[in-house]
């Protein structure tokens, strides 16, 4: 998500000062014009606003509160932008420490596809006081096409777990529907049109599936690793707030299941073939 988001900032005006550990991705930003950072701390210094999308919780924690990471280098005056998908404690974490040095922050989680990162169309839940916001609101439009306001900082990151796991629960149910429509008979024209004019209509199937792995694509724009991660954010929130998920527990445990195979580095759309794989049957796809 990062590459696709950091392009359209590049092509609509903004000066950006790149880092990653894939050399690759900046190479890709480069020929737009960014400048490539020899390291986290050359990427913060001198920056108005310091981006983080990093996978997981340790990762934020490590370049942002690391010796030599984000915080030790950013100007006074900055703002941290972290759009990552991460447990709200580690958010919590990271907005006090940058509190406490008189740094702005907020989170902006991202919703949507890598699709639409690439058309410029994604979707934020943002956590921020008015002026963090008003700093911010630039990128994002030029991100964007969906802002949110979900309250204080933390409240994005609040509401990406609620966000995810909803859609990665249902993409389990859409795999188990379509792999036993197939057993039953049925093909996968049918049962996307049917479905698509019913309210049985959803996202994970008809937008998801369709453009990944109905038409062969597991190639990874959201792994199924990661997707087990997020599941696993939301099971430990519930679990601190004595909630049960009974539904949401079985899908996590399909998701473990899932990133215990080769399964674990493809697109998370590629439960559909899995679910396929144990039903003993061979995964549908759409006409050309």
């Amino acid at each position: 998500m990062g590459l696709p988001m950091s392009s359209n900032l590049q092509r609509k005006g903004f000066d950006l000062n790149v880092f990653d550990l894939d050399a690759g991705r900046m190479d890709q930003l480069a020929a737009l014009g960014a400048r490539k950072a020899a390291s986290i701390a050359d990427a913060a210094r001198g920056a108005d606003v310091v981006v983080t999308m990093l996978p997981a919780t340790p990762h934020v924690e490590a370049v942002v509160l690391g010796a030599d990471g984000v915080l030790a280098n950013i100007d006074a005056g900055a703002v941290l932008m972290d759009m990552s998908t991460i447990d709200a404690n580690g958010t919590d974490r990271v907005a006090r420490a940058c509190a406490e040095r008189g740094i702005a922050f907020t989170d902006c989680p991202v919703g949507r596809l890598v699709l639409h990162a690439e058309r410029g169309e994604s979707l934020f839940m943002v956590g921020a006081d008015d002026p963090t916001f008003d700093r911010v609101k630039p990128l994002l439009d030029a991100m964007g096409t969906a802002i949110h306001r979900c309250g204080a900082p933390g409240m994005g990151s609040r509401m990406k777990v609620i966000n995810n796991f909803l859609l990665l629960t249902v993409a389990e149910v859409c795999a188990e529907a379509i792999a036993l429509g197939t057993k039953l008979g049925l093909d996968i024209e049918t049962m996307r049109d049917v479905t698509g004019a019913t309210t049985a209509q959803n996202g994970q199937l008809h937008t998801l599936m369709v453009n990944k792995v109905l038409k062969g694509d597991v190639t990874p724009g959201f792994t199924i690793d990661l997707a087990f991660k997020d599941m696993s954010l939301a099971m430990t929130a519930a679990a601190e707030q004595r909630i049960g998920l009974p539904v949401g527990a079985a899908a996590h445990a399909v998701f473990g299941g899932a990133r215990a195979t080769d399964f674990a580095t493809k697109d998370y759309s590629a439960l559909l073939d899995f679910a396929c794989e144990r039903a003993g049957i061979a995964p549908p796809r759409l006409k050309a």
